[in-house]
């Protein structure tokens, strides 16, 4: 576990053809968003690290590019994107906003000929060897949010690797701090004017990251299944026992309730209807079940339950990122609470200065 990426892998990940997902033209797949979220799930299924690889390259980045940049901008940048010949990576979050993203601090200024971008990014997956670099900033002529594409090799740019990860390990997490970084005018995104236009693309990646759980808890359960079969004491398989068919069936009902609220969630986007809680619910719900099913993975594989050589361990590590990445499971239930009673409740309330003596 060195936390190194498998650069190998991506021209066999390209061969797959599923970056781009639901884009049509321009070389993308243009599936339906029920088939590419199955992908994700069967890329977790194996392994999480790389349904996050392919997830923050294809449903935020590609997808940013296709949903708020021009032609020109989807001409040159998403053929290349699509095969896994160049790599994307998303930045939003910054050291002091991450709930709070729409807070962002970091600021692109109109110069001749382009924009002057000065901040931080933190958590940015793919960042350290991206070629592409989605980048959101505050206009400092207007206040709003505006997005850009900067390339790696942007004077001013520099990305540092997070280190000592407990999950999504191989994922390359950066810290990006830009000093003054040039962007021409052909890669500012036109259709990214206010932070309202992001939630564009959240909405299908939050559906999107809805299934990596759902992956994750399958090959779990197929790890489980198998080691129970194989392993014995007490003179019989572990499968024998009572209370290990239990949790197999514990599991095995997390799954399939997991997989039709996501498969929900999927309809729902293809009717035009589904909104922003129901996003929200379908995420924080599916990776809590998740957490409870791994867990219950865990115990199933005892001691060698905590080994990273039976998978279950990592995937229990790898879950942890999930439950907090995309909005953590409290501010996606907070999205859904202020969807259902029309009170928003993400802010503290305001303490007064008069005593109530």
């Amino acid at each position: 576990m060195t936390e190194k990426f498998p650069f190998h892998v991506i021209p066999k990940l390209g061969a797959l053809g599923i970056a781009g997902g639901t884009i049509k033209g321009y070389g993308c797949p243009g599936l339906s968003i029920t088939t590419s979220a199955i992908t994700i799930a069967e890329v977790a299924r194996v392994d999480a690290s790389c349904s996050t690889f392919i997830l923050v390259h294809s449903s935020l980045a590609m997808l940013t590019i296709a949903l708020c940049g021009s032609e020109e901008q989807k001409q040159k940048y998403l053929p290349s994107l699509a095969k896994f010949s160049t790599v994307a990576c998303w930045a939003l979050t910054e050291p002091d906003y991450g709930s709070d993203a729409s807070s962002l601090q970091t600021t692109a200024t109109k110069v001749e000929g382009g924009w002057i971008l000065k901040g931080q990014k933190r958590w940015i997956g793919n960042s350290t060897f991206a070629d592409l670099l989605v980048i959101f900033a505050r206009n400092t002529t207007t206040d709003q949010i505006n997005g850009y594409i900067v390339k790696k090799d942007a004077p001013g740019l520099t990305v540092t690797k997070i280190e000592n990860k407990i999950g999504l390990r191989i994922v390359q997490n950066g810290d990006i701090v830009m000093k003054s970084v040039f962007v021409p005018d052909e890669d500012r995104l036109p259709g990214v004017n206010s932070f309202q236009d992001t939630n564009k693309v959240l909405a299908v990646s939050r559906v999107m990251v809805a299934w990596q759980p759902i992956g994750i808890s399958m090959g779990v359960y197929d790890m489980c299944h198998r080691y129970l079969k194989e392993r014995k004491q007490f003179g019989a398989p572990l499968a024998a026992f009572q209370i290990n068919q239990q949790k197999l069936v514990h599991m095995l009902g997390n799954v399939q309730a997991m997989v039709l609220v996501g498969w929900r969630i999927c309809k729902l986007y293809e009717k035009g209807t589904m909104t922003p809680g129901h996003a929200s619910l379908a995420k924080s719900w599916i990776s809590l079940k998740a957490r409870e099913t791994v867990a219950i993975g865990r115990e199933l594989l005892g001691g060698n339950g905590i080994l990273s050589d039976f998978l279950v361990a990592k995937a229990m590590g790898d879950l942890e990122p999930i439950y907090t990445y995309e909005g953590t499971y409290d501010i996606n239930s907070l999205v859904t609470g202020r969807e259902i009673t029309g009170l928003a409740s993400f802010k503290p309330a305001v303490l007064s200065k008069r005593s109530r003596l």
